[in-house]
């Protein structure tokens, strides 16, 4: 009871500090006692959709991060990067990713800002936190840079296990078809175990982790789990997928709007909030045949099995911080890298062996846009677009220690913005320099105070957030948002009332759209974006060179 009510103290002080916006905050942290300072605990998924956990809408079983979320918060309007490599270079290094060196995928087109590693003009999460007396652990997917020498251990961790290169594995079998990918401890190849199903191997390794640090006193600790699921292949343990089985013969039309009703009442979404159609790309349910509609069926159950064994693993992992009398102290921030993936389009694709039932270690196929378009619901588009189903992801940050219980937080916020909250509540601060040299400036803000107060945290003047992928392009401000698909127009929406991106704005208010346009492109320049359409080109001159 002393050591509960000694935190809530400190948890007292700094929402007094961020309150009043008094400048010696981040002095107050940083004289915190080590003991107050919480543990901290990110969860990054891979490819889920806006509405896929039970808390956000959905239908799949996910009791444990509802859990998290009733004792903690959800933020109804958080952002990433549209993909799964630039996502994590702006969470580990509160950089937009081109400024991190990572600005499409790991390939390497001999630009600053696409040289497909984290660059040295940045620190990580993990290089900040360690000097503040932090234990440094990692495991899971990298996806920042493969070769040796860009790995996590050269990054600042202190211990790591998981795969450098990528994800797209659930069970040994599958390194036969995906070869590609291997699996290190530390900066060692290390063969993964025969019966590895990878969610559950991750959780082992990051148990194991947390265990050590704990009980040999290396604390506070910081943990970065970032799972591969659910990602494409579907592949989910046969417990998992038979729990599902019939439960999406309704189809995806009547899915899609059970969740958006769950998440009216759930205050994800207004209560006069609209639906957004039915991808054009998307036949009516009942147009399928019987034979389409068991397949298709089939392909949801296993996307929900995967996601159910995320959950799964998140409750094994609270268990831990539990037996350990860590739990009221850490911090836990659960998110996704991207919205769900259309890959393959309608009813997705299938690349493994031809005689391996889908689901199983040698299949290969993808969820499909149907579905997809259910996971992003009430949204418009998928992974890789800058529309807000391609960006937006569900978050829950969860801290008993001094978070409020059971809070919405609608405040516009990026991913960009986890390292700053991070540092903050963790009384660190952010490396001028790394090796001698200067690195950039976080572009992120810090959230403490919107996961801290009583409110809607403080008011102030909305800030512009961007993104560019593939040359796809958004910028929001305030209420309003511009986006452009590679080769199209900018087109103008108010999310305010028009979320869906429904209605667009750009005759209307012409003005607005040359305000929010003429900031993207000063955005662009500074931070190191390249025409998508130059980038082809030098790949195009690359391979034909070869």
């Amino acid at each position: 009871m002393q050591l509960r009510s000694t935190l809530r103290f400190f948890a007292l002080v700094c929402l007094l500090a961020a309150q009043t916006g008094a400048p010696g905050d981040a002095t107050l942290a940083a004289e915190q006692p080590k003991a107050a300072r919480p543990n901290i605990v990110v969860i990054l998924v891979d490819d889920m959709g806006y509405s896929d956990l039970g808390c956000y809408g959905s239908e799949i079983e996910t009791p444990n991060l509802d859990r998290l979320a009733a004792n903690g918060v959800r933020f109804t309007q958080f952002y990433n990067t549209a993909r799964c490599c630039p996502t994590r270079a702006a969470l580990l290094t509160g950089l937009y990713q081109h400024q991190a060196g990572i600005g499409h995928m790991t390939r390497n087109d001999g630009l600053p800002g696409y040289q497909g590693y984290l660059n040295d003009r940045c620190v990580t999460l993990a290089e900040a936190l360690k000097p503040a007396g932090y234990t440094t652990l990692m495991v899971g997917k990298w996806h920042v840079g493969g070769q040796p020498g860009q790995w996590p251990l050269d990054r600042g961790f202190e211990r790591y296990w998981g795969t450098p290169t990528g994800g797209g594995v659930y069970f040994k079998d599958t390194l036969k078809i995906r070869r590609s990918i291997f699996f290190v401890a530390d900066n060692q190849r290390v063969e993964p175990p025969d019966d590895m199903y990878v969610t559950d191997t991750f959780t082992d390794r990051a148990i194991e982790f947390v265990d050590a640090a704990v009980k040999q006193g290396q604390q506070p600790f910081f943990l970065y789990l970032a799972h591969i699921a659910p990602h494409f292949p579907l592949q989910a343990k046969p417990s998992d997928i038979a729990k599902y089985k019939g439960r999406y013969d309704i189809g995806w039309d009547a899915v899609r709007q059970q969740r958006f009703e769950r998440q009216k009442k759930l205050g994800i979404v207004p209560p006069d909030a609209q639906l957004s159609p039915r991808d054009p790309e998307a036949k009516p349910w009942d147009e399928m045949s019987a034979e389409e509609k068991a397949a298709l069926a089939h392909r949801m159950e296993i996307y929900a099995a995967q996601i159910d064994c995320i959950d799964q693993n998140v409750g094994r992992l609270i268990n831990k911080l539990q037996e350990l009398n860590q739990l009221e102290n850490t911090l836990i921030v659960f998110l996704s890298d991207n919205g769900c993936s259309a890959e393959g389009g309608p009813g997705g694709f299938n690349r493994g062996q031809p005689d391996a039932p889908i689901g199983t270690a040698l299949s290969y196929s993808s969820l499909g846009l149907q579905w997809a378009n259910v996971a992003d619901t009430p949204l418009r588009k998928f992974k890789i677009s800058t529309h807000e189903g391609g960006i937006s992801t569900a978050c829950i940050a969860h801290w008993p220690a001094a978070i409020k219980p059971g809070r919405l937080v609608n405040q516009p916020a990026h991913v960009i913005d986890v390292m700053p909250t991070l540092l903050d509540v963790a009384g660190a601060t952010y490396p001028s320099q790394r090796n001698g040299k200067k690195v950039l400036p976080p572009e992120g803000i810090s959230l403490k105070p919107w996961l801290l107060a009583e409110d809607a945290g403080p008011a102030g003047k909305p800030r512009p957030l961007f993104w560019e992928h593939m040359g796809n392009k958004a910028v929001r401000l305030g209420d309003w948002k511009a986006v452009a698909d590679f080769r199209h127009d900018w087109k103008l929406y108010n999310l305010a009332n028009d979320r869906i991106e429904s209605e667009n704005l750009a005759d209307k208010h012409p003005e607005k759209l040359q305000e929010l346009v003429a900031l993207w492109n000063d955005w662009a320049k500074r931070c190191g974006v390249v025409n998508w359409n130059r980038i082809q080109r030098i790949r195009r001159n690359a391979e034909n060179a070869q």
